[in-house]
Formats: C-alpha cells, sequence, structure tokens
C-alpha cells in the first residue's frame, strides 16, 4: 500500500474515532461524557455532535479565560507532550479538520501555487495564537473576571462546519437563534473551504494556531525526518512533491512541515526517512558512498 493511500486511511479512522458519538448527530446534541475532560491531539470541535474529547486550542482557551485559573497548564502539559513525541505529524495524520481540507483539494479544478512573496502569510497563525488564543482570552475580560475564547468565537472554521451547523440543521431552535456573530462564521468558514479546494491545506498552513503549536516543536520532537546528505543529489524532486512549500532535504524539520511522507516517496534516492531521534536532522557528507 502506497504511503497516501495509506495515511489517507489513517486520517479517516482518526476523524470517525474522534467523532464516534453518532447518536449526536441524529439528535443535535453535543456528548458531555466523561472523556470530554481529555483533550485529542488534532483540530477537532469540542461542540460537534460527535466528538468524544475536547479541541486543545478550545480548552486551553477557557481555562484562560476563566477567573478561576491564571494558565491552562494541564492543556499545555499536554501540548507539549503531544508536540516533543511527534510535531506537526499529528497535523498530516490525526487532525479531522486537516483531512477535510484534504478532502476538499481532492475536488478537481485548477489548484493555486502560493508565490514566494506571498510566503509570510504563515506567520499570521502565530499571530493568531498570541492574540485570538493566548493573550485577549485573558486580557479581555468582563466585570466578573471572564474571558471569551476568541479563536473559536470569531474565526475557527472547525466550530462552524463540525459544531455549528450539524448543531443547526437537527436543531430548529438554534437556527432561529442564529445572528449577526453566526453570520459572520459562516462567512470565514465558507471562504476558508473555498479556499481549501484551490490551496492544499489553506487554513493549515496560514491560519491554525494548533499547527502553529505543533511547529515550534518539530525541530524538537521525537519522530523527526533525516536527510541523509550523503544520498541527496539536489534534484529539487523533494520539493516540488511538497504540498506544504517546504525544502525536505535543506530544512527536514521546518516547522510547516506536516510529515505527510510525499517527500520521500517522490525521492529517488532515498534520501529522507523518519525515525525516533534526536538531532538536526541532517547527517553531513562524510566523503564516503551511503550504503
Amino acid at each position: 500500500m502506497k504511503l497516501g493511500v495509506k495515511r489517507f486511511w489513517v486520517q479517516a479512522a482518526a476523524a470517525i474515532a474522534q467523532n464516534a458519538w453518532f447518536p449526536g448527530f441524529a439528535r443535535g446534541e453535543v456528548f458531555k461524557g466523561k472523556s470530554k475532560y481529555l483533550c485529542v491531539p488534532g483540530l477537532n470541535c469540542y461542540s460537534c455532535p460527535g466528538a468524544l474529547g475536547s479541541c486543545p486550542i478550545g480548552a486551553l482557551q477557557a481555562v484562560i479565560a476563566s477567573p478561576k485559573y491564571g494558565f491552562g497548564w494541564y492543556v499545555a502539559g499536554l501540548l507539549a507532550l503531544f508536540g516533543l513525541v511527534a510535531g506537526r505529524w499529528i497535523c498530516g495524520w490525526l487532525c479531522p479538520f486537516g483531512w477535510l481540507q484534504e478532502l476538499l483539494h481532492r475536488i478537481p479544478g485548477k489548484k493555486l501555487h502560493v508565490p514566494g512573496k506571498l510566503q509570510w502569510l504563515k506567520y499570521v497563525k502565530y499571530a493568531m495564537l498570541v492574540f485570538l488564543v493566548l493573550l485577549l482570552p485573558a486580557l479581555a475580560v468582563n466585570y466578573a473576571g471572564q474571558g471569551d475564547p476568541w479563536f473559536c468565537k470569531y474565526f475557527c472554521p472547525a466550530g462552524t462546519v463540525e459544531g455549528a451547523l450539524p448543531l443547526m440543521a437537527a436543531n430548529a431552535s438554534l437556527r432561529d437563534a442564529a445572528g449577526l456573530l453566526f453570520d459572520w462564521k459562516l462567512i470565514v468558514a465558507v471562504a476558508i473551504v473555498a479556499m481549501s479546494v484551490f490551496v492544499y491545506r489553506f487554513f493549515c498552513r496560514f491560519f491554525c494556531p494548533l499547527g502553529a503549536i505543533y511547529g515550534l516543536f518539530n525541530k524538537l520532537a521525537l519522530y523527526r525526518m533525516k536527510a541523509d546528505e550523503r544520498r541527496c543529489t539536489r534534484c529539487g524532486r523533494c520539493a516540488a512533491a511538497c504540498k506544504m512549500g517546504v525544502e525536505p532535504c535543506a530544512e527536514p524539520n521546518s516547522p510547516e512541515c506536516i510529515r505527510c511522507g510525499c517527500c520521500r516517496e517522490a525521492c529517488p534516492h532515498g534520501a529522507l526517512c523518519m525515525t525516533f531521534s534526536v538531532g538536526e536532522g541532517k547527517r553531513k557528507d562524510t566523503g564516503h558512498e551511503a550504503t
């Protein structure tokens, strides 16, 4: 089985496993069992009717915004654990909303390449993380000291697609209560869904704060990419195969790499591999032939 096919089915299984409370979709109800105290590794809305766990970004905002807590150490610890073990491999293999974007990108039509002069947009997700996830929930509070989950409330397309729309489809009362905030969220979600058809993982590349967190761990993660410079001929096939705009042999553990494996399959010399190890991720040329 080719790696791309294997990854597709792993992503499908992960999405189903994280949203396996199927009665919720028929009833228009959110699951409230004890498993909701646990965070799943990928971006998956707490309010999705089938969700069995909590989204780490939503949980982090909830505790930061609460007057009872100063910071979400439990959630931050889980994110650090996930990041130190796997980095953005989680984005490429376990994230339900990432998989949805890949399905959208399979829709036939012209695909857009992000030019070099627009690559700065990848830093927007770090601004999202700092301002909408960390600062505003803690600082923009009401008289009781309660803040809002700014990213979830005003931007997150996963919340709209996975949570709001399925719940509203089954509940007329929710449809009647929808107002300007929902209209804004729907506009954001439609725009991101539409752009995901043309740009590979549009939301992941430019706006996802969870991807930003895991990206910071990519160079530290135990599960990492290794580039063997003794085998690399600088043919450029790995960079051409990468849909995230990474040059794998030059920066094998780039914060943008989601460990999808496309570069490894494209390399004719076996210069790239995934392994559990520590270090920079490059094997220097020693002057000897690779075996």
